[in-house]
């Protein structure tokens, strides 16, 4: 408990008393502060980190081939880079654009596969997403998340095989 503390030598000093300076012991204030900062350091949690997890389905061998002419393929790289491409790597023209730009290609891409294509079952598009080494999570989900405005239906993320093309390419522009 706190107490007042006054001392006891208050003598008479030219028929004057001198009055003794108060001191306040605040040895029970410090302990109940220690006890309050102990008690909300253990009860609270510490922030958990978020992220999203992938479920990737299990590799199944396709039952129907894809035409190259639907099919675009968009390799991640670094500084919001990407490289993208239509049909084969073999055949292709590989392109560089940046994370911003990739939009209007992916909706111009669409458009020529619908204008090319007759039967409403092919005039979907498949992106094929490829994250290398050197890309970032952030550019990751901006692609996804491109994916789901621009209504592709069909997009598959192959973080495994990476062309040799596709890595010489990447490499010749510095990316």
């Amino acid at each position: 408990m706190a107490a007042l503390n006054i001392p006891e030598n208050g003598k008479a000093a030219k028929g004057r008393t001198t009055k003794p300076l108060p001191r306040v012991d605040l040895t029970a204030m410090v302990d109940l502060a220690f006890l309050l900062i102990t008690f909300f350091m253990l009860t609270t949690s510490l922030s958990k980190m978020k992220a999203v997890d992938i479920a990737k389905p299990v590799p199944v061998p396709i039952l129907e081939p894809w035409a190259a002419s639907r099919t675009m393929t968009i390799l991640l790289g670094k500084e919001n880079k990407v490289v993208y491409y239509m049909g084969e790597a073999k055949d292709a023209v590989m392109t560089v654009a940046s994370l911003a730009t990739i939009k209007a290609q992916i909706i111009a891409n669409k458009l020529m596969v619908q204008n090319i294509h007759q039967i409403e079952k092919e005039k979907r598009m498949l992106i094929i997403i490829k994250p290398t080494a050197t890309s970032v999570y952030k550019n990751f989900v901006d692609i996804i998340d491109e994916m789901n405005i621009n209504g592709i239906e069909s997009y598959a993320i192959d973080d495994k095989y990476i062309l040799d093309q596709e890595k010489s390419f990447m490499k010749t522009k510095g990316i």
